[in-house]
């Protein structure tokens, strides 16, 4: 064997050697082991193998999911625009205006909820469920305020959502919105909570009244308004409803909770009936708040005579801060808690008065047109 070869064999026992140095750590000493020793660091998952992580959820869901086409009459004014022409020679023309949107099964009966606007002034209304069938639909009931709508469909074997818990939302979770975007039908799309308790205010919709959007970087486009914001459980949290149009990945839905109480009344009269409790209200000062040691609450500053509050014991400076164990931030709220408590029904209020919170039942009425 040459030098060059000895040089070779050299190496290689280097090499080997280094290589066992590194795999083969040799323990360190019983005593070090035991005096060092920690609990192993809690490895937290902060990106999920997404797709695997939502199949499931998806299978659970698309069943329930609806595309809602819609046929509208629009009456266009004369190209003219001379006052009364219109009326003279027929100068309005009529023509078909079609949109789409998305909805979902609520219930095995062929109830079926979407938006207030992706149905507003149809003249038609067409329904297509996930396996093909086309089904007329009529619509029943709904409240604007909120942007809902519910139809119903005549059919059978249908797929109901199981409604979720929007209050236990919490901020970063995964959602999933399934709708009919641009007329892609069944398509799923998923981001996060983006946050919580939006107002109509803050988001630039022009609705007035109490609002609590859910806000969603998961994608939305025109077409998915209606359709299903959903957990990775596959409960449905809330109705997609609106966007940013000025930016991307800002989305709002309709939390399920607020959804839920009314259902009932939309599916017996058709609306959400007005009702009160007989008190004249208004927001309850910051300050005053806190020396209470409250988040929020309203101030009561009227109690109508022979109301339901008067008959209750009400009294003005009264401040309620609790409706049927649920904290009351504001007016808009309190109005919404008490027209979705339905009528004739006994609610607990938490009251404070000279310190001290007390408790208050009280029914609540059809409100009185002449108020």
């Amino acid at each position: 064997m040459g030098p060059n070869g000895h040089i070779a064999v050299i190496v290689s026992i280097f090499l080997l050697a280094a290589c066992r140095a590194v795999t083969e750590t040799p323990a360190p000493p019983p005593e070090a082991a035991g005096a060092s020793a920690q609990p192993e660091p809690v490895v937290k998952v902060v990106y999920p193998n997404v797709p695997g992580s939502f199949v499931a959820a998806v299978k659970r869901l698309k069943p329930s999911v609806v595309n809602i086409f819609t046929a509208q009459i629009v009456r266009d004014r004369s190209q003219f625009g001379f006052p009364g022409f219109e009326d003279l020679f027929g100068g309005h023309r009529e023509r078909i205006q079609r949109s789409l949107g998305s909805g979902f099964v609520v219930d095995s009966q062929g109830y079926v909820l979407t938006n207030f606007h992706v149905v507003q002034g149809a003249a038609e209304i067409l329904v297509q469920l996930e396996d093909g069938r086309e089904l007329a639909a009529q619509p029943v009931g709904a409240e604007p305020g909120i942007d809902v709508a519910l139809l119903h469909i005549q059919a059978a074997d249908l797929t109901p959502v199981a409604l979720g818990d929007s209050d236990a939302l919490e901020v970063g979770e995964w959602v999933l919105a399934i709708g009919n975007p641009f007329g892609l039908s069944q398509t799923v799309t998923a981001g996060i909570v983006s946050a919580k308790g939006r107002a109509s205010r803050e988001i630039g919709m022009g609705q007035q009244g109490y609002q609590n959007f859910i806000q969603t970087d998961a994608s939305i486009n025109p077409g998915n308004s209606g359709g299903p914001l959903a957990n990775v459980d596959g409960d449905v949290i809330g109705i997609n409803t609106a966007i940013a149009a000025a930016g991307q990945g800002i989305g709002f839905a309709v939390p399920a909770n607020m959804v839920k109480p009314i259902l009932p009344q939309l599916k017996s009269t058709g609306r959400v009936v007005p009702a009160w409790i007989g008190v004249g209200i208004r927001e309850l000062e910051p300050a005053a708040a806190q020396k209470l040691g409250l988040d929020g609450g309203v101030l009561v500053t009227e109690v109508f005579d022979d109301g339901p509050a008067a008959r209750a014991g009400l009294k003005t400076g009264d401040v309620i801060a609790r409706f049927n164990g649920a904290p009351v931030h504001g007016v808009a709220e309190l109005a919404w808690m008490t027209n979705t408590a339905g009528v004739g029904n006994d609610v607990a209020l938490g009251v404070w008065r000279g310190g001290r919170e007390i408790a208050v039942t009280v029914t609540v009425e059809s409100k009185p047109f002449t108020r």
